[in-house]
């Protein structure tokens, strides 16, 4: 059965269709987990994460938007995030001050943030499909240079010297916005 079978039968809340899910992913789920959070306990952590996600999502899932693959890696690099903010913000807890600003943004910090990530978008989507997949793997999942470097069987110089050039041409392409 393909995934997007699993993925109907998942909607139709079959536990079945959920555990070979994961099992045809886990190799993906792992590889995305591990460049993202160094800790195995942590690892496992988010991995039982993803799991309650994606029963509580599997009903939000649309075949149209994304194969099963897209949508769980979507949902297991957030999982994976969310795990690593959280841990960030358990060593970073201080008394509520009433007298400090709050930090969320304004309305209109809010509509500039969202212009600014729709032009980012834009230009990442101008690069080619090598230089992109360099990008997401150094920016969105969070890979190490290191590890990018001996998936790729190239040097960590080689690597930065190539992320600095991608970098410099979203300048470009964004009017010289820093990124």
């Amino acid at each position: 059965m393909d995934p997007s079978a699993w993925m109907e039968r998942l909607r139709q809340d079959d536990h079945q269709a959920l555990e070979q899910l994961l099992t045809h992913y886990d190799g993906m789920l792992r590889y995305i987990i591990s460049g993202m959070l160094s800790d195995p306990q942590d690892r496992e952590d988010c991995l039982a994460q993803v799991r309650s996600k994606l029963w509580e999502g599997r009903h939000q899932y649309d075949r149209e938007k994304a194969s099963p693959a897209t949508w769980l890696t979507a949902l297991c690099r957030n999982a994976a995030y969310d795990h690593l903010r959280a841990q960030r913000r358990r060593g970073d807890w201080d008394e509520l001050d009433p007298r400090r600003p709050d930090p969320a943004p304004g309305p209109e910090e809010q509509v500039l943030r969202q212009e600014r990530i729709q032009r980012l978008q834009e230009a990442v989507n101008r690069l080619s499909a090598r230089d992109r997949t360099l990008f997401y793997r150094k920016y969105y999942y969070l890979q190490s240079t290191a590890r990018i470097a001996a998936e790729l069987g190239t040097t960590e110089r080689a690597v930065e010297g190539k992320l600095y050039r991608i970098r410099k041409r979203l300048q470009t392409l964004l009017g010289g916005d820093a990124l």
